[in-house]
């Protein structure tokens, strides 16, 4: 198969899904025939609920859904070949993730900009409610360790591994790169700023501020490039980043996350082009079912399991939980009914955001499968930013050495400003799990007086617990319990799904095209903790384990509990309303 042909084929396909299976949705639910305003207009506070025009929102959405996700998902997929994970980007992007990611928004619009927590507790129960809420805010807290973790070593200086002269030298020229990024990204952050007053506070025109702003960001890389004088290292970044995200979760969206995450996504939006045209010039073959025979590390598709050198990998639950962002992800649902739609203007706006942004990030997704293809025949085969970035800038051969090497460069630099922009994300939606947890059903922080809780839905101690406990993770040993987490974001995913499909039962709408999504991922997460218990016991029981083999089997365990407890309380509720 050609990658152009390929990337033809199911751009066609994705718009076909958007068009009809997307329209149909919409006439489903009654998407925009409530005259009542959205939640951004009738709780507008001017801090978290602020009405934005739909290409803002469309910015933040997809700059804090995409992030890495669609890029990391398939090169950990890879292993099975190119036909299946491309099959699973499809048909999880049309019937599994745009479903979830727009029910959740719409679910969320229709209760006041409130999370599926606050969902389940209205549609199930107090008690659901709570357990939903614990483990997504656990969850958040990892998100921000490994993402504060990342952005640290990206930003800080890099020692060398060996005291050799080519050791030190690659060291060296490492940091050079660090220093570059983070240059770019404080300036990002200044340039975004200077954007939300312009629009928000001094009625700039959005055209012509757009336009500013993007010649801003190319000159601030031109800048960061050449001028990078800050050399720290990775955990003085850490405690700088914890600094950064406790200030950005509680600053009006207007200030800083509407802005940064509308400028950054013309990154993204450029990153695409990039790779699109380097399809279109390289439009190389991706061979048969696997992508390139003989690669280290990589062996061809083999049926349902592969041998990659690290033990057999089945193609079920793994292919599932490795390509999440890129075809349905947990995370998403926190997002769209965390921040966006705290933001949305219209109901209307609901589809090209939620579900239309979806299908954007499978877009990247397939770019991603094309551009490890080609980084594998080019001998890159080790590290996500490697491949993404050192495929698609090879595309670029033809036209010069110093050509692959200025884009390769920018999107790196690209790559590492969304780890940023998902960190930022997480936690605001982190502190507003956090608040949420203390209330009542159908209450608010504003509606707590007195009292234990009053102090713990502050916005600025629900931060800065959130915070502390992230940074402490992210330098004490989040890696350790990374592994669980491609199956605690698809229960995530499979919890959203059961959470609006409640909603949509008790409203009298129709929520069959949620179920058979829901039930399937809610198998694949179960039997993917089975799998993760049991290679972790086998650690155990080899001797010499840290307490990463430990926490993961307990907490596997405690999540396959949730997913069971949940299940039953969906299936009580969706029954009770269909025997009545």
């Amino acid at each position: 198969m050609n990658s152009l042909v390929l990337l033809i084929i199911c751009i066609a396909v994705l718009v076909c899904g958007y068009i009809f299976y997307g329209g149909w949705l919409c006439k489903q639910w009654g998407v925009g025939e409530s005259d009542k305003p959205t939640p951004a207009h009738e709780l507008q506070d001017g801090v978290d609920y602020v009405p934005a025009k739909a290409p803002v929102l469309m910015g933040h959405h997809f700059s804090s859904i995409a992030g890495a996700g669609p890029i990391t998902g398939p090169i950990g997929a890879a292993v099975f070949g190119w036909v299946p994970v491309v099959l699973w980007i499809l048909i999880g992007g049309i019937f599994f993730g745009g479903v979830h990611d727009f029910g959740a928004l719409f679910a969320s619009v229709r209760h006041k900009g409130q999370s599926i927590g606050e969902i389940i507790s209205a549609n199930m129960s107090k008690r659901a409610k709570r357990l939903f809420l614990i483990f997504s805010y656990l969850t958040l807290i990892l998100v921000v360790a490994a993402f504060a973790s990342i952005v640290a070593s990206t930003f800080g200086i890099v020692a060398p591994k060996e005291q050799t002269d080519a050791a030190i030298a690659a060291a060296a020229a490492a940091t050079e790169a660090n220093a570059s990024v983070a240059m770019v990204s404080l300036l990002f952050i200044v340039i975004a700023i200077v954007f939300g007053f312009a629009v928000y506070r001094r009625n700039a025109s959005m055209g012509l501020s757009t336009i500013l702003g993007v010649l801003a960001i190319v000159v601030c890389m031109a800048i960061g490039m050449n001028f990078h004088p800050i050399y720290l290292s990775t955990k003085a970044w850490m405690i700088i980043v914890g600094f950064y995200i406790a200030i950005a979760s509680v600053t009006p969206v207007w200030i800083l996350l509407q802005p940064r995450d509308y400028l950054s996504s013309f990154l993204l939006y450029a990153m695409l082009a990039v790779a699109l045209v380097g399809i279109v010039i390289s439009h190389t073959s991706l061979g048969g079912a696997g992508f390139v025979e003989g690669a280290e590390g990589l062996k061809a598709f083999s049926g349902f399991a592969v041998d990659n050198g690290n033990g057999t990998q089945y193609l079920f639950p793994v292919l599932f939980t490795t390509v999440a962002c890129g075809a349905i992800s947990g995370f998403h649902s926190l997002v769209s009914s965390g921040t966006t739609s705290k933001q949305l203007d219209k109901e209307t706006d609901a589809k090209p955001i939620a579900y239309g942004g979806m299908l954007l990030e499978c877009v990247l997704a397939v770019i991603t499968v094309c551009a490890i293809n080609y980084a594998y025949k080019n001998g890159i085969t080790a590290g996500a930013t490697n491949i993404f970035a050192g495929g698609i800038s090879m595309m670029y051969k033809v036209f010069g050495d110093q050509t692959v090497s200025i884009l390769n460069t920018l999107l790196v630099l690209t790559y590492s400003a969304f780890c940023l922009t998902s960190l930022d994300t997480a936690t605001r939606l982190g502190r507003f799990m956090f608040q949420e947890f203390w209330l009542e059903p159908g209450q608010t922080a504003a509606d707590v007086k007195e009292g234990y809780k009053k102090i713990l839905v502050n916005p600025y101690v629900a931060t800065l617990i959130t915070v502390v406990l992230g940074i402490a993770l992210g330098m004490t040993g989040w890696n350790k319990i990374w592994g669980l987490f491609g199956a605690a974001n698809q229960l995530l995913a499979g919890l959203g799904l059961l959470a609006v499909a409640t909603w949509l039962s008790n409203a009298g709408k129709n929520n069959k095209m949620f179920l058979a999504p829901m039930a399937f991922m809610m198998v694949v997460t179960i039997c993917s903790l089975i799998v993760t218990v049991k290679n972790q016991i086998g650690i155990i029981s080899a001797g010499g384990a840290d307490w990463g083999p430990y926490a993961q089997t307990v907490l596997a365990i405690l999540l396959i509990v949730l997913a069971i407890i949940l299940v039953i309380e969906g299936i009580q509720t969706l029954t009770k309303k269909k025997a009545a």
